[in-house]
């Protein structure tokens, strides 16, 4: 998947902000605990798989947000690599910094053995803190991305382990969720934009990934975009109306999409013997609930539900405008992020207000994904992970039930090719005013 990963969503920061080593430090510490909390229940061999080219092995993302640190900070400051071959091994697609193992064969390296991965792991952290006072102001900008990055990676890590265990024919479970019936939640209240002479993207003083610059206006005409996501019941009723045999309903791609991989409901659905759905989470298998949102569809599967719900999804540029300007104080504005550890979308609360903005599911958009006027691709190795990846992807906005909340921000674009569904992705609907 060398330009599908939300790993794609580096490099680039807003050179502007300044950081300290001792501002940075914990941060740093606490990214690369939390990484290895997310594995720390898992055997060696759950590890290892690699259910798909698209999703890699926790070893593998284990080793990979070392290699970064090694490669892009430690190597420069003289720091001997823990192991050359690694260099190779855990590069994921920068192709300034040599040799990448290919990504659909990432679960082919056995060796080496997870322990060695962990002890990888903790050089490169050691290594790291005691170099950070030594840092200057680009190198601590440096470590700064690197801490960015391996959240990604902690998302990628759950988002790759359910894909792994859902592949199993035991589908074990990560962390037992409890049991719940939820209540259907209040129709779709759409909420009125005015819409006008707006500004999007980064607006500076803080961490950003590149492709949120430059800040700039665009003209929205109005419109209006709904208060919650789609839930898991809502989408139920597409199902059932047929929708999957409707190609009327499908862009051209979408319906190719459809009828060369067979399918049939969202990815981790399946019928029961007696015709009833099922739906697989990291907690287990569980009935649709009228109150949780959908998530895992593609681009095509949202774009569809749009046109049968007589609506369509927003634009990134109306999505961000609305998410800045409606109050965001209230219950309900955040949905369910990682260190919430639900790792899995959780329903709205509140009844008033733009509800699940950053939380629960990444909403896709109607905007493919392109520079800003003005983007310019960074200088250097470090700058290959964006704009050469601005071609056949569609702008998600928002953030998922595992993302660090630290991570989440109205101005991030996440990117992902339109099939793509295995990301916790789900559907907030807008239509014309």
């Amino acid at each position: 998947m060398a330009s599908t990963s939300r790993e794609s969503a580096m490099p680039g920061i807003d050179a502007a902000t300044q950081h300290t080593a001792a501002g940075i430090a914990n941060p740093f510490a606490a990214a690369r605990a939390t990484t290895e909390r997310l594995a720390q229940n898992l055997t060696p061999d759950d590890c290892m798989v690699q259910s798909m080219p698209d999703a890699s092995p926790i070893k593998w993302h284990l080793a990979h947000t070392s290699w970064f640190f090694e490669q892009f900070i430690l190597g420069p400051a003289g720091v001997a690599p823990f192991d050359a071959d690694y260099a190779a091994l855990f590069n994921s697609y920068y192709v300034g910094a040599g040799p990448r193992h290919p990504r659909p064969h990432r679960g082919d390296l056995s060796r080496p053995p997870l322990d060695q991965v962990l002890a990888y792991r903790r050089h490169v952290t050691d290594a790291v803190l005691h170099l950070l006072p030594h840092c200057d102001a680009r190198v601590l900008q440096l470590v700064r991305l690197g801490i960015e990055h391996e959240q990604q990676h902690q998302e990628l890590i759950l988002t790759d382990l359910k894909h792994h265990f859902f592949a199993q024919p035991l589908t074990p479970v990560y962390r037992p969720a409890p049991a719940r019936t939820g209540q259907p939640p209040a129709a779709w209240r759409f909420i009125d934009i005015a819409g006008g002479l707006c500004e999007i993207g980064h607006a500076g003083g803080a961490f950003g990934f590149d492709n949120e610059f430059p800040r700039h206006r665009v003209w929205l005409e109005p419109y209006a975009i709904a208060d919650r996501l789609v839930t898991e019941t809502e989408y139920l009723a597409f199902v059932q109306d047929g929708a999957y045999k409707q190609p009327a309903l499908w862009l051209s791609d979408g319906w190719t999409a459809r009828e060369a991989n067979g399918w049939q409901a969202p990815l981790y659905w399946r019928q029961d013997e007696d015709g009833d759905w099922q739906i697989f989470t990291l907690g287990g298998w569980r009935a649709p609930q009228p109150d949780v949102p959908v998530c895992h569809v593609s681009h095509y599967e949202a774009d569809a539900f749009a046109r049968w719900a007589g609506a369509r999804l927003p634009t990134e540029a109306e999505w961000e405008h609305a998410a800045a300007t409606l109050p965001s104080g209230h219950a309900g504005w955040h949905g369910a992020l990682l260190e919430d550890e639900a790792f899995h979308p959780a329903p709205a609360h509140g009844s008033d207000g733009l509800h699940q903005v950053l939380g629960d599911c990444w909403q896709w958009t109607g905007s493919s994904y392109l520079p800003y006027p003005g983007y310019r691709v960074p200088a250097g190795t470090v700058g290959e992970y964006n704009g050469k990846f601005m071609s056949g992807q569609m702008v998600l906005k928002g953030a998922s039930c595992v993302t660090p909340r630290s991570h989440a921000r109205l101005s991030y674009r996440n990117f992902f090719p339109p099939p793509a569904r295995w990301q916790f992705s789900g559907i907030r609907l807008a239509r014309d005013a």
